[in-house]
């Protein structure tokens, strides 16, 4: 059973920066993402990475501002977030594909089996 512990939210001006992290328990993962829901909106792709490889993608919205990276040995999940603006407020939420079959993309949220509570990251203008 893979568990997922979500922090950093908070708030942040305009322009600045801030970590989120998602520890997991649990076994071995084949990728990781983030996804952020807006209020009054659907929930949306933000990036996601492979676990064994690192590879990277990320939503056009966020390209150049943020990473996302992993800690292997730490089984820790980051998503550093810069020059960040209003329409980046949302709850933020980490997701692990235990077992991916290279179907369909990773940016889809039903290729993800277990996901973190969330964390709040608000942006004031």
């Amino acid at each position: 059973q893979v568990q997922l512990v979500e922090s950093g939210g908070g708030l942040v001006q305009a322009g600045g920066s801030l970590r989120l992290s998602c520890e997991y328990f649990g076994r071995f993962v084949s990728a990781a993402a983030w996804f952020r829901q807006a209020p009054g909106k659907e929930r949306e792709y933000v990036a996601h990475v492979t676990w064994r490889g690192g590879s990277a993608s990320y939503a056009d919205p966020v390209l150049g501002r943020f990473t996302i990276s992993r800690d292997n040995a730490k089984k820790t999940l980051f998503l550093q977030m810069n020059a960040v603006g209003p329409e980046d407020t949302a709850v933020y939420y980490c997701a692990v594909c235990t077992v991916y079959r290279g179907v369909y993309s990773l940016k889809l949220q039903n290729q993800y089996d277990v996901w973190g509570q969330g964390t709040q990251v608000t942006v004031s203008s």
